[in-house]
């Protein structure tokens, strides 16, 4: 499965929230340095989807609007 994600690093509560099919909103304590930010999203990602850290592959590491491949489960 491929998603659209828009990031807010450095956020008070950590949220995940559906905009639309495909389309998600993440917002993560962590700032978006070293690559923190999108570790703390790959983490929440799984646990949303409830599949492993391993099967979330993020692409555009560097910006805030994000492409992301979720493999390993069924619909």
């Amino acid at each position: 499965m491929i998603i659209k994600l828009k990031v807010i690093p450095n956020a008070k509560e950590e949220r995940i929230e559906k905009l639309s099919v495909g389309e998600y909103k993440i917002k993560v304590k962590e700032k978006a340095v070293r690559g923190k930010a999108n570790r703390r999203v790959a983490e929440i990602l799984a646990k949303y989807f409830d599949v492993p850290v391993r099967n979330i592959k993020i692409k555009g590491l560097k910006t805030q609007k994000k492409i992301v491949e979720i493999t390993g489960f069924n619909f």
